[in-house]
């Protein structure tokens, strides 16, 4: 196997963003892909297999260029860009980074940072409703509260309806302290969150006011017809089949229904039958809903969750028992 070596010419401004403290992103692509890289003068040089250096010059460039798209350079980018380099799609990284879908109050673009949240965006747009799928941090909840302020402030809907079920994580709600609205409230938590840094406090506050945007227990949406809004269900896998249905059926003219969920991480009672988990085999087949699977490849939040979760998936897959009817056992 020959060895050979190339030169990547890097502006001053970005080669600490580009290479990480210390180096730390250099060292990460020299470990994964088996090359040397020596950064000296404003220039890098890559030294190693034909195809591994190639792969190491692709991650860089693309690095350097979302760099100079002034995003701030982190490991999970690091580790995408490196995962891409290992297929076909090398060059999405740049093209995922074009799509913004708002700024938060402080100006920060939200924007999809892997192809997973690039298609889920899209299908958001495409469809009239959209499951979102996947694991903890993959963005599901953020990216659809993104899409439905924007959507809000473009005038495309008249008012935005968020929602999750009340269920309890392993705590009784009667035992909480507070009314039944502050029993409520820590549910609702994440979806306030997402609100206050997009839109911000005070813009919240005033539209919630008008009736504009509202936050609320699914339980509350029963009875209602939902006309020209964008109603995220959050948290569907704590849904029944009865919920999930009720829900489902509120949907009015006008609107748009994302329902984000977490298939591995259901707090119904044992034995219970998750609302989500039969929605997604009634519905697969009905053209207008869209159905995007996440996975721990999507996870943009800390390098650690990713591990995480990447980590119980492969346990649950060998833990798993095998299912056998008695007729299979007695063979």
């Amino acid at each position: 196997m020959s060895v050979i070596e190339t030169m990547i010419d890097i502006p001053a401004e970005h080669e600490q963003n580009v290479c990480g403290q210390f180096d730390a992103y250099l060292k990460k692509i020299e470990r994964t892909l088996h090359v040397t890289m020596i950064a000296r003068n404003g220039e890098i040089k890559i030294i190693g297999p034909e195809k591994a250096v190639s792969q190491a010059r692709s991650v860089f460039n693309n690095l350097i260029q979302l760099s100079m798209r002034q995003n701030a350079i982190t490991e999970q980018n690091v580790d995408y860009a490196l995962s891409l380099s290992f297929t076909e799609e090398d060059g999405q990284i740049l093209e995922i980074d074009k799509d913004i879908i708002c700024r938060t109050i402080t100006g920060k673009p939200v924007k999809p940072k892997t192809l997973g949240q690039k298609h889920y965006v899209d299908a958001i747009r495409k469809k009239m409703i959209v499951f979102g799928i996947g694991p903890a941090g993959t963005g599901k909840t953020y990216l659809a509260m993104a899409m439905a302020i924007q959507a809000f402030k473009n005038g495309e809907v008249g008012r935005i309806i968020l929602t999750r079920p009340a269920i309890e994580a392993g705590e009784k709600l009667g035992f909480l302290p507070g009314d039944l609205q502050s029993k409520i409230d820590p549910y609702l938590r994440p979806l306030y969150d997402a609100l206050y840094q997009i839109m911000g406090a005070e813009s919240y506050l005033h539209n919630s006011e008008k009736g504009l945007i509202e936050v609320a227990p699914l339980a509350y949406m029963r009875g209602r017809t939902l006309d020209n809004a964008y109603i995220i269900l959050d948290e569907a896998q704590n849904t029944t089949p009865a919920q999930m249905k009720m829900f489902l059926t509120r949907i009015g003219f006008g609107s748009k229904v994302i329902i984000t969920g977490d298939q591995t991480q259901k707090d119904l009672p044992s034995g219970a039958v998750s609302g989500l988990d039969t929605a997604l085999k009634v519905l697969k087949r009905i053209d207008d809903i869209g159905f995007c699977y996440l996975t721990s490849s999507d996870v943009v939040r800390h390098p650690l969750v990713q591990k995480i979760v990447q980590a119980y998936d492969d346990y649950e897959k060998k833990a798993e028992p095998k299912k056998r009817t008695p007729r299979d056992k007695g063979r």
